[in-house]
């Protein structure tokens, strides 16, 4: 199966040799740039991920003979294996995809990464994006300096980062007032994450406008349900309605998880 197909087939769908071949395809430097592309992004999947391929990924992401992109993408690829050993810190090694002395390897070399200056801007935002997924002690620091650059890329950086490392209430209910609508979205996922009460008349508006684009509205439904459950569930009932089978399966679902909420809540 090529790696185009794969792009468009389920993970649990893809052929037992699926790992095998991704990390020829990230070895191979004589491989098309665009080859290689598609098999960082797919290497992250829980389905894929190993040692094998974490090392690859963290192999390419450093090396300054690669390009710009691909080391960004590889480096982006490792955040979904970090925020998996970050929840279950190898209480059941079995449940994370990586060892933890791998684990330990992509943290100690993604902080030496990022504190080379040398090393490309939109590389060293990337490596900061798959970092977090896993808080450490020089993440606030290095959420903090990217929020106050001059350069928007940064600050988009700063907020999607603010989602995973705690002590940014503050600046997420600042970025809920942006003119970028891509920091605007990541300001409604954060706000999400940390369940902000300040946030929900942001919240409330996006879930009622008949403006808002998918992302958005998806983000919002998403965030509704930590946020007020009741007044999620009010809103949340007619967007089960919605044409969209995506925007009405995820106001289902969130209604069934504000549903459950509540009965928790509710006195015996």
């Amino acid at each position: 199966m090529g790696l185009k197909i794969l792009q468009d087939t389920p993970p649990w769908e893809w052929p037992q040799d699926t790992a095998g071949k991704l990390l020829e395809v990230l070895r191979d430097k004589q491989a098309p740039e665009s080859e290689r592309l598609i098999a960082a992004d797919l290497s992250g999947d829980f389905v894929v991920i190993n040692d094998k391929l974490a090392e690859a990924l963290l192999a390419v992401a450093g090396n300054a003979q690669e390009s710009e992109d691909l080391r960004g993408r590889a480096a982006i690829a490792l955040g979904p294996a970090l925020e998996q050993a970050d929840l279950d810190d190898f209480e059941d090694p079995e449940d994370v995809p990586i060892s933890e002395q791998t684990y330990r390897n992509i943290l100690e070399t993604l902080h030496r990464l990022f504190m080379d200056l040398s090393i490309p801007q939109e590389v060293r935002r990337r490596i900061l994006e798959a970092a977090v997924r896993s808080p450490q002690d020089w993440h606030p620091g290095a959420v903090r300096t990217a929020y106050a650059s001059d350069d928007e890329s940064w600050n988009l950086t700063a907020v999607f980062c603010m989602r995973f490392v705690p002590g940014f209430n503050d600046l997420i209910l600042e970025a809920l007032e942006s003119n970028s609508k891509n920091i605007y979205y990541e300001a409604v996922c954060a706000a999400g994450n940390w369940e902000l009460e300040a946030a929900w008349p942001h919240i409330a508006k996006i879930l009622t406008s008949k403006k808002t684009n998918k992302p958005l509205m998806l983000a919002a439904i998403e965030a509704a349900v930590g946020i007020r459950s009741t007044e999620a569930a009010m809103l949340l009932g007619n967007l089960m309605d919605s044409r969209d089978e995506e925007i009405a399966e995820a106001a289902y679902e969130a209604m069934a998880m504000v549903e459950a909420l509540l009965d928790e809540d509710s006195p015996v």
